[in-house]
């Protein structure tokens, strides 16, 4: 496992590196890119590891934050959320 953390913190540190100064990859403009890396940033918060990149937890928070990824990840939920076909079909049994 230390192997792969290693290799996550390089990739952190070149995404971190990337964002700069800016609130979000475009600059001063929340995109798609935004919308999907945060999502993507969040499965690193329970290792840790996105603690030790402040600018990255500072970005996802900010993306957190905005309605559009409350939007998106609203709907995200109501789809995995949804009972199947066959549960349907069964009566959710």
């Amino acid at each position: 496992m230390p192997l792969v953390h290693d290799r996550v913190r390089v990739r952190l540190a070149q995404l971190a590196a990337r964002l700069g100064n800016n609130d979000w990859l475009d600059g001063d403009f929340f995109s798609a890119g935004d919308l999907l890396m945060v999502s993507v940033l969040l499965r690193a918060r329970p290792s840790g590891l996105l603690d030790e990149f402040s600018s990255l937890a500072a970005y996802v928070a900010r993306g957190e934050a905005r309605p559009a990824y409350q939007r998106a990840f609203a709907a995200q939920l109501a789809i995995n959320a949804a009972p199947s076909p066959a549960d349907r079909e069964s009566g959710g049994h």
